[in-house]
């Protein structure tokens, strides 16, 4: 069974760091894409950065500089290290690995930032 597990979400003040993990199932972490996306209320679900096998790395513009992502390939894991939070970053944070076709989702974690 494919899991992806996030943790690490949760209260901070605005310019606070938060990292968020992901545990994933170890037969797909190897060959999927991964990323996290978020979702805000009243809000569409956005891509907030990827990270695929080789180590290339896109981030949405909203948090480029502010958000890294990375992997740690023997704990299959892959994190997001988020710094100088803003109110606007406050969102259920989701992990998300695509595997060829298939895309499998985490359950999300909440991260509220307050000014």
């Amino acid at each position: 069974q494919v899991q992806l597990v996030e943790s690490g979400g949760g209260f901070v003040q605005a310019g606070g760091s938060l990292r968020l993990s992901c545990a994933v199932s170890r037969s797909i972490f190897w060959s999927a894409a991964m990323g996290w996306y978020r979702q805000a209320p009243g809000k569409e679900r956005e891509l907030v950065a990827n990270i695929i096998f080789g180590g290339a790395i896109n981030y949405s513009e909203s948090v480029k500089g502010r958000f890294t992502i990375s992997r740690d390939n023997p704990k299959n894991t892959v994190y997001l290290q988020m710094s100088n939070l803003k109110p606007e970053d406050t969102a259920v944070y989701y992990c998300n690995a695509k595997f060829g076709d298939v895309v499998y989702w985490g359950q999300g974690t909440q991260v509220t930032v307050s000014s």
